[in-house]
């Protein structure tokens, strides 16, 4: 441990009782801010920047005014009213949207439709909780209703019986077939001696409702959880203030009302006419001329047959790239010098030196360095909804998905037919691509994909580098993972060996999971009992 660090800064007695409630000290050079509105940490790291005074200097100075012994009480709302100037000044009159960077919010959106929750997660910078159809079964019934939403659209249309009728259905039958999917698990996976039935439960519930989930349609409603940078809602809510589902528009204006409480001034500029307001109209207006311009070009064109991993771009020489990007930060060469020098190399030479660059990895959180960003794989996927939605939520990665409809076919368990539910499971499937063809045909495709249910495919590609490539495969492939998406990420690991040739690459990510696993939940279950009864033990001696 080095010596003690002292700060140049010194308080009086005063100041360090007023600076108490907001900074986690006042003695030593790191210290983490609280009881402060976001706006005020944003602004004060804004004049940061430019100033040559310490963040607690700034804060005495210029946002809490004269301190007085024992005025400041914690969670006050000090110097908001300066800090939203400074923002407007920054934000309107220099333009410096890195400032919108510094503050951040925790928001929840409840009871929105997994439609929503798609364009919610769209965005890079934020990060997500969703509520899981994995662990959550959707049987309860507030106010008599299936948890799913009705779009505006359908409420003035003489769809919306046929709507309500088909996604009850589609629920009760979900609901129906829980019990019995359970005990044919039951039947077909006995208890193991060592398991709790706590366990067993879990792991017997988690296994009925990932078969099941392909019944409940995208409208199925969801609660999301949401924390981001304003810079970072901003643009969220611009995307949804442009968006043609009013489910979507609706929750933008819910959102800036409740982020207006919290975070005030980044979001300023979205209701000025010139600035936010044009925004949302570009957004608009190049969606739909873009929409019209594509019909003319694709609308009568038949899909291609194709299998549901597809690795559709990747470069040949990318395994001699990421050695040359390797020696890189190891050297004093010029890049395109040491690309020459990875050429030259035998395809064992090159083989040997990823392996020493990757190391010893003990697990699948030990990555190796950013030359696996030196190439990169597009994958075109066509996976059921349910597999997508959870594969979507990666994020640094380029990821685009078409609409969700019923016209790629759906997926069918095996679990399905061998417990008897075949039957339910395609009627399901028919009334709902039955109203999807009506709402299409009434002129409202973009409402559509509300009626589909989860089992329906969609066509989506994943275009990431190496080391991302390296995190979703191996995440995404253990063992306790969905079946749908495990099999995804399987066929893209093979891919990337075997297509684009980059064995040494694949053989980096060792962690990548090619087993056939009955019961997903099981060993993982089983892990967290473990380390529940080891914490238990260690309360009992905790005194």
């Amino acid at each position: 441990m080095p010596g003690p660090i002292t700060t140049p800064d010194t308080f009086t007695p005063d100041e360090t009782r007023a600076l108490g409630p907001y900074f986690t000290n006042t003695d030593r050079p790191v210290f983490a801010l609280t009881n402060l509105p976001e706006t005020v940490k944003g602004a004060l790291f804004a004049r940061y920047s430019r100033s040559a005074k310490s963040v607690r200097r700034l804060f005495l100075d210029e946002f809490i005014g004269e301190v007085q012994e024992g005025s400041s009480v914690a969670g006050a709302p000090v110097g908001t009213a300066r800090a939203e100037k400074l923002y407007a000044r920054v934000l309107n009159e220099y333009g410096d949207d890195s400032v919108a960077q510094l503050g951040g919010a925790h928001l929840a959106c409840e009871g929105v439709s997994n439609v929503l929750t798609k364009v919610l997660e769209w965005g890079r910078l934020m990060a997500y909780l969703e509520q899981s159809t994995r662990y959550v079964p959707y049987t309860d019934r507030p106010n008599d209703r299936w948890k799913y939403h009705v779009p505006a659209e359908l409420e003035r249309s003489t769809l919306r019986e046929a709507f309500v009728g088909t996604l009850d259905r589609a629920f009760s039958t979900y609901a129906r077939w829980i019990p019995a999917m359970e005990a044919y698990f039951r039947a077909k996976h006995p208890k193991a001696p060592e398991d709790s039935d706590a366990v067993y439960r879990s792991v017997i519930r988690a296994k009925a409702l990932d078969t099941l989930r392909g019944l409940l349609p995208a409208a199925t409603t969801s609660n999301v959880g949401l924390f981001g940078t304003g810079q970072a809602f901003e643009a969220l809510l611009l995307r949804m203030f442009a968006h043609p589902l009013e489910e979507v528009r609706g929750h933008a204006h819910l959102m800036l009302a409740e982020l207006r409480q919290v975070i005030p001034a980044f979001l300023t500029r979205i209701d000025q006419p010139n600035r936010g307001g044009r925004w949302v109209e570009y957004l608009a207006e190049t969606r739909r001329a873009f929409n019209s311009l594509t019909q003319t070009v694709v609308a009568d064109v038949e899909a291609e047959p194709r299998p549901e991993v597809t690795l559709t771009d990747f470069d040949p020489d990318g395994e001699t790239k990421v050695v040359a990007a390797a020696l890189y930060s190891a050297s004093d060469l010029p890049d395109d010098q040491l690309t020459t020098i990875a050429r030259r190399l035998s395809v064992d030479d090159r083989a040997a030196l990823l392996r020493a660059y990757v190391g010893a990895r003990v697990n699948r959180r030990h990555k190796p360095g950013r030359a696996f960003e030196r190439t990169g794989y597009r994958f075109d996927v066509l996976a059921d909804y349910g597999a997508f939605r959870d594969l979507q939520r990666h994020r640094l990665l380029t990821l685009e998905w078409q609409p969700l409809s019923t016209r790629h076919g759906s997926t069918e368990p095996a679990a399905i037919e061998e417990a008897g539910a075949l039957g339910d499971w395609r009627e399901v499937m028919d009334r709902s691509a039955d109203l999807y063809e009506k709402i299409v045909a009434a002129g409202m495709g973009e409402v559509a994909p509300y009626a589909v249910v989860m089992a329906y495919r969609v066509r989506f590609y994943m275009e990431m580098n190496a080391r991302e490539a390296m995190h979703i495969i191996e995440l995404r492939t253990a063992p306790q993972g969905h079946p749908a998406y495990r099999r995804v990420c399987q066929m893209m690991h093979r891919a990337i060996a075997e297509v684009a040739g980059h064995r040494a690459i694949a053989l980096a990510m060792q962690f990548a999971d090619h087993s056939e696993v009955e019961l997903e939940r099981l060993q993982s279950e089983r892990a967290i009992e473990k380390k529940s009864r080891k914490s238990l033990e260690a309360d009992k001696y905790d005194v």
